[in-house]
């Protein structure tokens, strides 16, 4: 006899269900692939573009740049673009050789063959 609160065409918590049943099982996860994740950065990179373009687009008066005895003129928009390219540099060519020093010095670690367990002290006799 079913039970009231659980309709009968669900299955028993404790039977497996067959094929044709997993391939439609709505509480399946997918797993994600490159692939997908190489789409989903693109869209990203595309809607980060559009905003770029709009900020450069609304930021267009020319402002005079000087730089170490350079002078110029940009419209503002690139300029503020320029200078965060720039302190973006600044931050991640440091880290890239930071991250390279401990993957390598992580390649010579597990490269080195195990050290010896250390010798186990000498116990020294008990007079009882």
């Amino acid at each position: 006899m079913a039970r009231k609160d659980t309709p009968a065409s669900a299955p028993a918590p404790d039977t497996a269900l067959s094929g044709a049943q997993q391939d439609h099982d709505p509480h399946r996860h997918l797993r994600r692939t490159r692939l997908s994740s190489a789409w989903v950065a693109t869209i990203v990179a595309a809607l980060v573009l559009v905003l770029l373009l709009i900020f450069i687009l609304e930021n267009s008066a020319r402002v005079d740049v000087s730089f170490l005895g350079a002078h110029g003129h940009l419209p503002l928009g690139v300029a503020l673009l320029l200078a965060a390219v720039c302190g973006v540099l600044l931050v991640a060519i440091p880290g890239t050789a930071r991250i390279l020093q401990l993957r390598r010095a992580g390649k010579k670690l597990a490269a080195a063959p195990p050290a010896p367990a250390p010798a186990p002290a000498p116990t020294e006799p008990t007079d009882t």
